[in-house]
């Protein structure tokens, strides 16, 4: 590829000595010129809504993590597994859909995989409609006497939950899970898994198609436009998501009144299955436009002669050299049989591990992506267990304040890419300034946090004296050893006191009025009996809010992050140019294909589980499932777990940018000996610039004698 920003569009043509024949080019140049919507704009639009649709899709799912490990009562080690089957998906086909793909029908591929990757949307929603009603842990009846007065008795009728602490039989077990239908999470790991399997052909065939037939100089503005309008998937995902979580599972089916529960509690379970049905129609509608584009096209300031008589050249193939590069290549290439491109496959494949260049990138790439997926993933339980956020304002908040700042950073990347004409030495610099910037911010979060949320038993001692770690019998009190509480069930109530009480049973309280979501217990000995000061010793449903102060802190928390997503999405345009720039023309889709492969594989994979695992290490209280065993946590300790989180993610960026040091000094060494070897085979220009040398002399040298001041690039 040529430089960018100057390289081979109208200025590339070769220059004529004749005066009249600069006349006559300028005329064909006038005449060659693209129509306003030429098939390689509609090529470029239909990219950006695909981009638009699977980040919509992609995000979607990642927004729901915490309603389908809720919904399916699993611990965050195994939705980290379940989130992770999108790229084993990719995994079992990108390798060979990069390779084969580059040499059949790009555009209907693509079409294919949207296709593909509706219906993994639809069977992930599937499970839903086969599941019975959700029934969260309760020991609250939803019932109430008709008069409104005392109708539930915590401490007395809680006698009969000492059954819960008897283990079921295996038959019973297995009854038991069968009529619950606890293993259809399976669908929703095939269904994501479809997704990666059907997203594999955009990403390499859709940006190599459209740097195949577009201007170099304009080649990463595209990729920006592409990039941007992709990010607004995630806005619109996310906001999807929020609006999915304030809506009861299942919504229509039960009525909400009689639900104890809100969209706050840790129990509660939005229609995430609402969500899938939705992106995988825009999904559908996405692929449509892919099967009506031709499989090939001219050179974007072209006519068809001159792309028939040109041959395109780059820089990259200085980083990987060519057997054979004399001759022209023929006009129309003759039909290739499958049997010789998959002998031709190894060859290949050994031609670009043997670039350390383009290894470098891959290694750099996939450190980043573990921090960032890892990040991504669990990011809204982090706002929700360290800030009291609940899970759809969470997920609202990154969607309309983190994502715009990553849309403009990625736009900003491109123009100052085009502004500068910086080459990949200069890519790299902006690439390792914006992580390290980025990086700085990140540190700034870890300072910004707030007091655990003060739950009787659990973080504090009935007292209110925080505790220093946890015993499942610490529940157990003075004030509540008569009334034979369970242990294992969540049931929140916020005494008036400030404290959160595990259940009502558990605050000692004697009686209760109302019902639904406005019941009030009363007589909660545990309350009386804790030096707090409080109002009356009554409580109602849910977990009190945190301090006034913790609000204050998540405002310092978001404007941090939004100003460093916004610095570490300048670098993403200069990180895929650096990438362009290092492979060869003809392996230009399957090197892309292979980076997606080993980036998405070891990069987008292990993260959630191994996130999940350290996050699930920090649970103080986890939910009981409707078959007993455990389910899903319900609340952390807030000090270890922001430590696992950001811990984790430190670590993998401080790795990165030892490898980014590694790479811009090869990078650096490499443009210097490019640079001289380049000057000593250029030959004398004669009075009008043009190379009197014999053989085939490629345009960049004739393009650098007859502006010897310009850079030359690699």
């Amino acid at each position: 590829m040529g430089r960018f920003g100057g390289g081979f569009g109208e200025e590339g043509v070769e220059m004529g000595t004749q005066a009249t024949a600069q006349g006559i080019m300028s005329v064909e140049k006038k005449t060659a010129r693209e129509p306003c919507c030429s098939k390689l704009k509609m090529f470029l639009a239909a990219m950006c809504f695909v981009h638009f649709a699977k980040a919509f899709q992609g995000s979607y799912m990642k927004s729901s993590v915490t309603q389908i490990e809720r919904r399916f009562d699993i611990p965050s080690s195994l939705i980290g597994f379940i989130d992770g089957s999108f790229e084993i998906g990719n995994l079992l086909v990108i390798a060979f859909v990069s390779y084969f793909g580059a040499k059949l029908h790009r555009p209907r591929l693509i079409g294919a995989g949207c296709l593909i990757m509706a219906m993994g949307s639809f069977i992930t929603a599937a499970p839903h409609f086969f599941q019975g009603l959700y029934k969260y842990e309760t020991t609250v009846s939803h019932s109430s006497a008709s008069n409104g007065t005392d109708s539930f008795l915590p401490c007395l009728t809680n006698k009969s939950l000492a059954q819960d602490n008897e283990i079921p039989t295996v038959k019973a077990q297995a009854e038991c899970e069968k009529a619950a239908s606890s293993s259809l999470w399976l669908y929703v790991f095939l269904g994501n898994m479809l997704r990666g399997v059907g997203e594999t052909p955009v990403m390499p065939l859709g940006l190599s198609y459209l740097d195949d037939f577009s201007r170099e100089e304009n080649t990463a503005l595209y990729m920006a436009l592409i990039q941007t309008v992709g990010i607004m998937g995630p806005m619109f995902g996310f906001m999807l998501g929020s609006f999915c979580a304030k809506l009861y599972v299942d919504i229509g089916a039960v009525d909400l009144d009689t639900i104890t529960i809100n969209y706050k509690d840790s129990r509660w379970v939005g229609a995430w299955w609402l969500g899938f049905l939705l992106t995988g129609g825009v999904m559908l509608l996405a692929g449509i436009p892919f099967w009506f584009l031709p499989k090939s096209l001219p050179k974007q300031g072209e006519t068809e002669s001159e792309e028939k008589s040109n041959v395109l050249e780059g820089e990259q193939d200085r980083f990987i050299p060519e057997n054979n590069k004399h001759g022209t290549a023929p006009s129309k290439p003759a039909p290739v049989s499958m049997a010789a491109l998959a002998k031709d496959f190894l060859p290949s494949m050994k031609k670009l591990f043997s670039n350390s260049i383009y290894l470098l990138l891959v290694c750099t790439a996939f450190v980043q992506v573990n921090g960032f997926i890892g990040m991504i993933t669990f990011k809204p339980k982090f706002m929700e267990q360290i800030y009291g956020q609940s899970a759809s304002r969470a997920i609202f908040l990154i969607g309309i304040m983190n994502l715009p700042a990553v849309a403009l950073g990625i736009v900003t990347g491109g123009f100052i890419m085009k502004k500068f004409k910086l080459n990949v030495v200069g890519a790299s610099k902006v690439c390792i300034g914006a992580s390290i910037l980025a990086f700085c911010t990140m540190l700034i979060q870890y300072f910004l946090q707030c007091d655990n949320s003060q739950v009787a038993g659990l973080t504090v001692s009935y007292q209110g004296a925080p505790h220093v770690s946890y015993q499942p019998n610490t529940l157990i009190s003075s004030c509540n050893m008569g009334c034979s509480c369970s242990l294992k069930h969540w049931d929140p109530i916020c005494a008036s006191n400030g404290l959160t009480y595990a259940s009502p049973c558990l605050a000692g309280c004697q009686t209760s009025t109302g019902d639904g979501r406005n019941m009030v217990f009363h007589n909660c000995t545990c309350i009386g009996e804790s030096p707090l000061p409080f109002a009356n010793m009554s409580a109602v449903l849910g977990q009190c809010p945190r301090k006034s102060d913790c609000d204050h802190m998540f405002k310092f928390y978001m404007t941090v992050t939004v100003i460093g997503a916004f610095i570490s999405a300048c670098g993403a345009t200069p990180g895929y140019i650096i990438l362009l720039r290092s492979i060869n023309q003809e392996l230009k889709s399957l090197a892309i294909g292979i980076y997606m492969l080993i980036v998405r594989t070891l990069g987008g994979i292990p993260p959630p589980i191994y996130f999940g695992a350290f996050i699930d290490r920090t649970c103080l209280k986890w939910g009981t499932k409707q078959c007993g065993g455990r389910g899903a946590c319900r609340i952390y300790e807030s000090g270890a777990f922001r430590n696992a989180f950001l811990g984790l993610i430190y670590g993998l960026y401080s790795l990165s940018y030892v490898l980014w040091g590694i790479l811009y000094v090869k990078l650096s060494r490499r443009e210097k000996k490019l640079a001289l070897k380049n000057q000593l085979k250029a030959p004398e220009p004669d009075g009008n610039g043009v190379s009197t040398s014999n053989g085939n002399v490629s345009s960049a040298i004739v393009k650098c004698s007859e502006n010897p001041d310009q850079e030359t690039t690699i």
